[in-house]
């Protein structure tokens, strides 16, 4: 069972605390960027269990085997499998008895906001409302409908500009309206992102725009009035990482678009993120992502972004 497995850090009423089981995953989309798609070919699902504020539309081809992790809903998936998740819900996909070397992951990303609330008020927009809604818990959508939005999920990530955002909408149109349906967790997080706290939207703000900089816990405590004592216990509480972790995934998050947007040196980088040693930007990267800057690089070169 999928709760023995997270223990007893889920419930249908509480929210969902930190733990050292399911990891707050720091996104390459920033603040500025509307969404993104990543398209590529892998042999293994190594990312923990994970959450984000952002909704995840996940296409898996040739994985039969994998297992998918949605709250509490556990499953051993077919060849093909097309999922929408939605905000702070607990989830990741793990090989278990996958024995394909080519397994095709399509996977898009985008703001909570994209589409602000007057927008999906509009009549025509109810549908997708109605499944942003139900996503809270996870979508499952039918084997057929993953056939047909195949193509046109593995375009989005060739497309540029006005025309991938409309793409984007068509899909989710499409989906929205499409039968059979399967909600896969019983319940849903009514844990808000840690950036709903007044303290924490400062200290995101400030990393945000200074990440490139040292940043010193006195001048970020000093920033919310707190003693560094007590600032230290309200970021672990707050995000399940200290301080110097916060920062170092944020710099990681910036250098990850970077490797695969900007025609770079790892070097300049490492440097541009806040990184005064490469040595130590190595280190941190393939602590965070599993893998070194230059295999990163070369396993997301299919992602596009739209700013």
């Amino acid at each position: 069972m999928i709760l023995s497995f997270l223990g007893k850090i889920l419930s249908t009423t509480s929210p969902i605390p930190m733990h050292k089981d399911i990891h707050r995953e720091i996104t390459p989309l920033s603040p500025e960027d509307s969404f993104l798609v990543f398209d590529r070919i892998k042999n293994d699902f190594d990312f923990p269990i994970h959450f984000h504020p952002e909704f995840e539309l996940n296409l898996v081809i040739n994985g039969k085997g994998i297992r998918r992790v949605v709250g509490d809903s556990m499953e051993e998936i077919n060849s093909n499998e097309l999922v929408l998740v939605g905000p702070n819900i607990p989830h990741g996909w793990q090989l278990y008895k996958c024995t394909s070397n080519q397994i095709h992951e399509v996977t898009v990303q985008f703001h909570e906001d994209l589409f602000d609330s007057k927008l999906l008020s509009r009549r025509i927009m109810k549908p997708i409302k109605d499944m942003f809604e139900r996503s809270a818990h996870g979508i499952l959508f039918s084997e057929k409908i993953a056939a047909e939005i195949k193509p046109k999920l593995i375009r989005l990530s060739k497309i540029d500009g006005i025309d991938y955002l409309l793409e984007l909408i068509s899909i989710l149109h499409d989906l929205a309206n499409s039968r059979n349906q399967r909600l896969l967790s019983s319940y849903t997080s009514t844990y808000k992102d840690f950036e709903n706290s007044d303290k924490i939207k400062i200290i995101y703000d400030y990393v945000q725009e200074n990440y490139h900089n040292k940043i010193l816990l006195s001048e970020i405590s000093e920033l919310v009035n707190m003693s560094q004592v007590s600032f230290n216990r309200f970021i672990k509480k707050r995000t399940g990482k200290t301080f110097i972790e916060y920062i170092n995934d944020t710099r990681i998050g910036y250098a990850s678009r970077w490797l695969i947007e900007k025609d770079l040196s790892i070097a300049e980088i490492a440097f541009k993120c806040g990184f005064n040693n490469i040595a130590n930007f190595n280190r941190v990267f393939k602590k965070c992502k599993n893998c070194t800057p230059s295999q990163y690089r070369e396993e997301f070169s299919g992602i596009k972004r739209v700013l």
